[in-house]
């Protein structure tokens, strides 16, 4: 059933160090349980669009929470206003963003009808921050839709001071499914090629899904990038993968 009725609010949860920080909690209003989904926002930041997906889980049966990362930076900024002022400081920080994904998932789990399954899943630069929560936080599933700087460190240009986090792929528990185009440049073809080969050696499940004619960010349905086909494609595997290892 993927028309349930749902309810999607505003509201504030602890995340890192105990801070009250903004997020966007959708669920289904017609379920006694169901997993739980944890959205990380793309560099754009806490939108529209990326509401939209929170609220897309929760028609088909899961809670979604989606924390605002810039919350800090600009409480009361417009989102591409937020972004610009996170990208200026070098962006999340990991280890807050660790803290505040872990937040969003212990609020999940404390819910009443939370059948004690949760993932994360998270899109451009909320792909290497998903993939960095699957190695340090128990989720049951991770989805990386194009995150880049998984494994290549940022050109010296770029405005985030992140790191690459391959390294601590040997600390994942959950399986991986990941989503690219083949038409990006971060990650482009070889760094998923590269990620792929790490995780075999380390014996990691993970599942990759690869297409021709898309580039960064086919999921956002307000930029010129989106390929309706493709996402349709990938939405069909994220749900496919989220009731297999999130359905009690």
């Amino acid at each position: 059933m993927t028309d349930h009725v749902v309810l999607g609010e505003e509201i504030a949860f602890r995340g890192a160090q105990g801070d009250w920080i903004e997020g966007f909690f959708a669920r289904p209003l017609d379920l006694v349980s169901m997993g739980s989904v944890v959205v990380i926002h793309h560099m754009p930041g806490y939108d529209e669009a990326t509401k939209e997906i929170a609220l897309r889980f929760a028609r088909h049966g899961y809670a979604a929470l989606m924390p605002n990362l810039y919350f800090r930076e600009a409480p009361n900024a417009a989102p591409d206003d937020a972004a610009a002022i996170a990208r200026s400081k070098g962006g999340v920080p990991d280890e807050r963003l660790i803290g505040d994904v872990a937040g969003a998932r212990d609020f999940l789990l404390r819910q009443p009808h939370a059948n004690g399954k949760s993932g994360v899943i998270g899109y451009c630069s909320g792909g290497r921050q998903a993939f960095l929560s699957g190695c340090e936080l128990p989720f049951d599933a991770v989805v990386d839709c194009y995150g880049a700087f998984v494994v290549n460190q940022p050109p010296a240009e770029s405005p985030l001071k992140v790191s690459a986090v391959i390294d601590r792929a040997a600390k994942l528990n959950a399986p991986v499914l990941g989503l690219f185009g083949n038409d990006d440049s971060y990650p482009g073809p070889e760094e998923v090629n590269a990620l792929d080969t790490e995780l075999t050696k380390l014996g990691k499940s993970h599942e990759f899904h690869r297409y021709d004619g898309a580039g960064h960010a086919f999921f956002n349905t307000a930029a010129p990038s989106y390929r309706p086909e493709v996402a349709k494609d990938a939405w069909g595997h994220i749900f496919t993968f989220f009731a297999a290892n999130l359905e009690a």
